[in-house]
């Protein structure tokens, strides 16, 4: 039997959320929201963990689970991991589809501390969506493509959320 052990990666709200939870359920695994592992908590100011100390995170859940998915736009956390992966879902939808999305998005619990202080950074979210393919940083599509590019296991690139 093989098990799954998925990553997820994409542009902010390009449905790597969605898509993860639905393979969870789907296959009866673990999700992980490297949004969880990738910041630090209790920072007034949204500051980035190391990435050792993400990678310690990642590790010790991989180490726990038999089969998982791990979503999100982190290649530098993802590319740690890829090879303990077997399958890869790169979502690399347009950009009006990806704002759309995120004008969409209901609360984020985990992320913001009210629906308004979500709706309130709207405005940032959608500059760093819009900048997606002209980044050049880890959660670009140039990184991703290469993470997509460099993957082993089974590729799936979606276009579209349907």
């Amino acid at each position: 039997m093989i098990m799954n052990k998925i990553i997820v990666f994409g542009n902010s709200a390009s449905g790597k959320s969605s898509l993860a939870k639905k393979l969870s359920l789907i296959h009866s695994i673990v999700h992980l929201d490297l949004d969880i592992v990738a910041w630090q908590e209790g920072t007034e100011n949204p500051q980035r963990r190391s990435l050792d100390e993400s990678l310690k995170e990642i590790d010790h859940f991989i180490n726990t689970n038999e089969e998982w998915v791990i979503e999100g736009c982190y290649s530098d956390l993802l590319s740690l991991i890829s090879d303990r992966a077997n399958q890869a879902y790169f979502l690399n939808l347009p950009l009006t589809d990806c704002i759309e999305n995120a004008k969409k998005r209901p609360w984020e619990p985990h992320k913001y501390e009210s629906k308004q202080v979500q709706d309130a950074n709207l405005g940032m979210l959608v500059d760093w969506i819009r900048d997606y393919e002209e980044r050049t940083d880890s959660f670009s599509q140039q990184a991703h493509m290469a993470l997509y590019d460099s993957f082993n296991g089974q590729k799936n690139l979606l276009t579209s959320n349907d």
